[in-house]
């Protein structure tokens, strides 16, 4: 079967930098729905037409993937607000209550990138945010979508991200 919209395509991949510098891997095939809100619209053009056991090599600029880094979902907040055990690399949805920086998205999650005695600093941003990727994807399978797939748009798992699943999810809701 061809990969065109809808469908379900069971993938891995190897996900590495610009300059080829490993960053994660899925080694294991997971499916995606196709033509839906599963994956990237880049990472979808570039699989379209495609069939079962082929490779599909992706290279993508951050506009089409997690997007320019902005400075402004840089926050620091008070670190009576946060657990006793924190450390960077914590993950929170949103910012805690009490939280004081303006304008704030409530939505986002918010990376600990560093934990001070008075006061914490968290980053909004997508960890791959600004940074161009390239992708080695493996197409495993191909099959229809069911009735209820195709209604859903998607699988309706929680997205499988780069870097640690699920919590990290860019302004378009797109991990892949």
């Amino acid at each position: 079967m061809t990969i065109e919209p809808p469908c379900v395509v069971s993938l891995s991949w190897t996900l590495t930098d610009g300059q080829n510098r490993p960053i994660d891997a899925l080694t294991e095939p997971v499916e995606f729905f196709y033509g839906g809100h599963d994956l990237l619209a880049k990472v979808e053009e570039a699989l379209a037409g495609h069939v079962a056991q082929e490779q599909v090599k992706v290279h993508l600029e951050p506009e089409h993937a997690f997007g320019d880094y902005n400075a402004e979902l840089v926050c620091f907040e008070d670190r009576k607000l946060f657990p006793e055990q924190l450390e960077a690399g914590m993950a929170f949805e949103g910012l805690p209550p009490g939280s004081v920086t303006p304008n704030m998205p409530a939505d986002a999650v918010y990376i600990v990138t560093e934990v001070y005695p008075t006061h914490v600093v968290l980053d909004g941003n997508h960890p791959l945010a600004g940074m161009s990727i390239r992708l080695d994807i493996k197409v495993h399978d191909v099959r229809e979508a069911s009735a209820e797939e195709i209604e859903a748009g998607s699988l309706g798992s929680a997205p499988v991200a780069f870097v640690g699943a699920g919590a990290l999810t860019p302004p378009d809701g797109h991990l892949h």
